[in-house]
């Protein structure tokens, strides 16, 4: 069996290495949009742990991930469509545990 080669994943990965996440959870959550294709990489859920983030409010979280990945980025030169952040710090992380659940996208089936 082969795997699949996952350049963009791989790509954000780097990239979000420079905040020495003690979690990280990048998933690719394409196969739950339409016109999903295997191999496909486009929609992903990152749940990401750094002691960067300590006094930060979520939003200048989101524009610290967002700045590392932005050339990635439909917006920019890249080919991700979605990306969905939930960065915690340590602290926070040991309050919750987990991330939440990623909606279903419009028109997909759950489970």
């Amino acid at each position: 069996m082969s795997q699949l080669a996952t350049p963009i994943a791989d790509a954000v990965t780097a990239r979000l290495q420079t905040l020495q996440p003690s979690v990280y959870q990048l998933e690719n959550e394409s196969m739950r949009h339409a016109s999903y294709f295997e191999g496909k990489e486009t929609h992903f859920k990152l749940t990401i742990v750094s002691e960067a983030f300590a006094g930060k409010r979520l939003v200048q979280r989101h524009q610290l991930v967002y700045g590392l990945i932005h050339a990635l980025l439909s917006q920019g030169d890249g080919q991700i469509h979605a990306f969905s952040i939930h960065a915690y710090t340590q602290a926070e992380w040991q309050a919750v545990g987990q991330s939440p659940e990623s909606p279903n996208c419009a028109g997909q089936n759950a489970g």
